[in-house]
C-alpha cells in the first residue's frame, strides 16, 4: 500500500465524521427550534380561546342593564389591543415577548376587574351563561399556564442543544439564535395583598 493513501483514508474519514456531526446538530437544532415554535403557537391558540370567550362574556355582561359601562368598556378595549398583537415564531424576540406579554397583562387585570364588579350583582351571578363562561375562562387560564410552561420547556430543551460546546461553535456558523423564553409579568413575583373588610 502506497503511503500517502493512509494520509488521504484519514483525512477523509475525518471530513465524513465532521459532516456528520454537523448535519446531526444542525437536524437536532431545526428540529428544537420548530417544536418551541409549535408550542408557541399553542400558547397563542390559548390565548385566542380567552380572547373569544371574553368576547361572549362581554355580551352576557352587557345584558345586565344597570352593569357598569366603564368597566365593560375597559374590558373591550383591553381586548382589542391583547388582540392586535401577534407574534410570528420566527420572530421571538425579548421586545416582541414583552409587548405581548403587556398586552395580555392588561387584559388579565381588565377581565379580574370585570369578575369583582360582578360580585355585586346577584342576578348576573345567578345567570347560567354567564356562570358557564365563567367556569371556562377557569379552565381557559389553566390551559395557558400549562402552554406557557410547555413553551419554556420547549425552549430550553433548544437553547441547551446550541448552546453546549462544542455545538455552540456549529450554532453560530448555521446562524441558530437564542429563543427567549415566557416570563412572570413584572411585580407578580410579589404576594398580592389581601384585606378583608366587613
Amino acid at each position: 500500500m502506497k503511503k500517502w493513501l493512509i494520509p488521504l483514508i484519514i483525512i477523509g474519514v475525518l471530513v465524513y465524521t465532521g459532516y456528520n456531526w454537523a448535519v446531526g446538530f444542525n437536524n437536532t437544532a431545526v428540529e428544537y427550534q420548530e417544536n418551541a415554535k409549535t408550542k408557541w403557537s399553542n400558547v397563542e391558540s390559548s390565548y385566542q380561546r380567552r380572547n373569544d370567550l371574553i368576547g361572549n362574556l362581554v355580551k352576557t355582561v352587557q345584558g345586565a342593564a344597570d352593569f357598569e359601562k366603564s368597566t365593560l368598556t375597559d374590558v373591550i378595549n383591553a381586548r382589542a389591543k391583547a388582540t392586535s398583537v401577534n407574534i410570528d415564531a420566527s420572530n421571538l424576540t425579548p421586545e416582541n415577548m414583552a409587548q405581548f406579554q403587556k398586552a395580555q397583562s392588561g387584559m388579565s387585570g381588565a377581565l379580574s376587574k370585570l369578575l369583582v364588579s360582578v360580585e355585586r350583582y346577584p342576578d348576573l351571578k345567578a345567570n347560567r351563561n354567564f356562570l358557564e363562561l365563567q367556569s371556562q375562562l377557569e379552565g381557559t387560564e389553566n390551559r395557558i399556564n400549562v402552554s406557557r410552561d410547555r413553551y419554556n420547556e420547549s425552549v430550553n430543551i433548544y437553547n441547551k442543544h446550541i448552546k453546549k460546546f462544542p455545538g455552540s461553535f456549529l450554532a453560530r456558523l448555521f446562524n441558530f439564535d437564542e429563543m427567549t423564553r415566557y416570563k412572570a409579568d413584572p411585580g407578580s413575583e410579589k404576594a398580592p395583598n389581601v384585606d378583608f373588610k366587613f
